[in-house]
């Protein structure tokens, strides 16, 4: 079946060849012959090396090695200078040469998703024109500093890994508007995160983040993913009414059953949403007698005009809601 392929393929001059799915341990030789090549599909096959002659393929563009068995990206790869598009998921990926990135100047889009990855090598900012890259559900223990000088990328996706930090220079990614780190072991987020004032997406969901960079309010959210987190866990000031705002606790998910403070930030969160008449939690409020029970004894801040629950806190901000969206509340 391969085989017809690819006599149709030279015959036809081909631009495009798919042979996906075709078990082959090797790539067949004759396909380095097609020269005009702009995509070439190997996904799903059992391949683990390229044939050296890969690079008279000097017009690819698109190259889709996904679920295969390379044990690292192969080094022949340096050598497809037009090179925009590369899928290696699903793959036993244990390294990236540090030639592979000297060598693809071009490529604007990296998936490494499932493979066995460790550590990236600093020469990844060599791929300056990468827009988005995907290492989700590998085993990163660190991300170079380096990474953070690719400034024209826009998707950052490194979450299930076993992260602890992130790289405080992240606010020069300036042009970042998507980015997930959940299910890894951040425990903070750095400080220049709040400089990334294009970002739309922040997934840090399933960490032990307690906290948010003190500039956050100001990155123009519209999608937080941050549930699974112990945030703020030391309460900054007690309660008044201690026992009013206990009674809230049980109808809250578990990731936010924290003291007084969260609580209380919680219910000042749907008392600003609810007070928009095309609000869905407006209509599903009614669905949950005692929570509408306890916002009804709600109080106004003589100061701004906002509603509270409970407890004031001057350095406390309002979240604007219409911004950003908080999912799994109710």
């Amino acid at each position: 079946m391969a085989d017809a392929l690819l006599l149709r393929a030279i015959r036809g001059k081909a631009r495009s060849l798919n042979l996906n799915g075709k078990k082959l341990q090797r790539v067949p030789g004759a396909v380095s012959g097609l020269t005009l090549l702009s995509t070439l599909l190997l996904k799903g096959n059992r391949l683990c090396q390229l044939p050296d002659d890969v690079c008279a393929l000097s017009n690819l563009t698109v190259l889709h090695l996904g679920n295969n068995l390379f044990e690292k990206v192969p080094e022949q790869i340096k050598y497809l200078r037009c090179l925009q598009r590369l899928h290696l998921f699903g793959n036993k990926i244990m390294e990236i040469p540090a030639a592979v990135c000297e060598g693809l100047e071009n490529l604007m889009f990296l998936n490494l998703n499932n493979n066995q990855l460790e550590h990236l090598p600093p020469e990844i900012c060599k791929l300056q024109r990468l827009e988005n890259l995907s290492i989700n559900h590998n085993r990163l223990k660190d991300i170079p500093k380096e990474l953070c000088l690719l400034q024209g990328l826009c998707e950052l996706h490194l979450g299930d890994n076993q992260l602890e930090t992130l790289p405080e220079h992240m606010g020069y990614m300036t042009n970042l508007t998507e980015l997930y780190v959940f299910r890894n072991k951040l425990t903070c987020l750095p400080q220049g995160l709040d400089q990334l004032r294009k970002l739309r997406i922040l997934d840090v969901a399933g960490n032990q983040i307690q906290a948010f960079p003190s500039g956050m309010h100001e990155v123009p959210l519209q999608e937080l993913y941050c549930e699974e987190n112990p945030l703020l866990q030391k309460e900054p000031l007690p309660a008044v009414q201690e026992e009013e705002i206990l009674s809230l606790k049980g109808w809250l998910p578990r990731n936010l059953e924290h003291p007084h403070f969260v609580q209380e930030q919680t219910a000042r969160l749907i008392l600003k949403h609810i007070q928009s008449r095309d609000s869905i939690l407006r209509e599903q409020i009614h669905h949950y007698p005692q929570i509408k029970s306890i916002l009804s004894g709600r109080n106004v801040c003589a100061r701004c005009g906002e509603w509270f629950l409970d407890m004031w806190l001057d350095c406390v901000k309002f979240v604007d809601v219409t911004k950003v969206r908080l999912l799994s509340l109710l």
